[in-house]
């Protein structure tokens, strides 16, 4: 891996509006893909995280969720670390199962193919509608690619994992708009807390298509906030 500082992607200044994650671009606070995403979750969805929390316990709900935002936020910035050139692969010899899982995510899916780095953690937007902070960018397989990493509490199957899919597509299309890039592709890197690594990929025409899916879903949130 090579690091390429091809762009020059902004600071990120965020706050929290009216339950809505804003970012400072310039002089607009732009709402984030994520919020943007759960804003316009269909009822169906919806539904099935109510049913999810009624058969666990809201307590217990709570807890795994927030047992799962910590480890992935950890393991998140243990793997920034190392793409930044600050550790070591020893630094993950231990037992702490975000550095086991970060560093599955590292032997599995990010050696010999992410020949070049653009930037980790940027901060993205597409001008006057959304923003949003991708893990990382650059040349992925041969690709300019959008990579993101995920933590899972058990194995995902491609149908369900729409939402990762769209986050990635809106951070593609954001890129490409902004700095005329030509990414085509976009990597899910997914390790479970039983170590299990995934891989997920959109490409070309899917990708298209979940951009468009997107737009949708954006057109539909600023109607909800009378943004339009």
């Amino acid at each position: 891996m090579q690091w390429n500082k091809k762009y020059d992607y902004p600071k990120s200044i965020r706050s929290t509006e009216d339950g809505i994650r804003r970012y400072l671009i310039g002089e607009k606070k732009l709402p984030s893909v994520t919020s943007i995403l759960d804003a316009t979750k269909s009822e169906e969805d919806k539904a099935a995280l109510a049913n999810w929390r009624e058969r666990t316990g809201q307590k217990e709900a709570e807890a795994i969720t927030k047992a799962a935002s910590s480890r992935g936020s950890k393991m998140h910035a243990y793997l920034e670390s190392y793409l930044l050139g600050r550790e070591n692969m020893s630094f993950f010899d231990d037992d702490e199962k975000y550095k086991i899982m970060a560093k599955q995510i590292i032997e599995k899916g990010l050696k010999n193919r992410f020949e070049e780095i653009w930037g980790v953690e940027c901060t993205l937007y597409k001008e006057n509608s959304y923003s949003g902070t991708c893990d990382a960018v650059g040349i992925f397989d041969g690709k300019e690619s959008i990579i993101d990493f995920k933590q899972a509490n058990k194995p995902k199957k491609a149908e369900y994992i729409d939402s990762w899919l769209l986050q990635t597509a809106a951070y593609a299309l954001a890129h490409n708009s902004v700095y005329n890039s030509n990414i085509t592709s976009c990597v899910i890197l997914v390790c479970t807390v039983d170590n299990l690594f995934q891989e997920f990929k959109i490409q070309g025409h899917d990708l298209i298509i979940y951009q468009n899916l997107f737009l949708g879903r954006l057109k539909k949130f600023n109607e909800l906030y009378n943004l339009t």
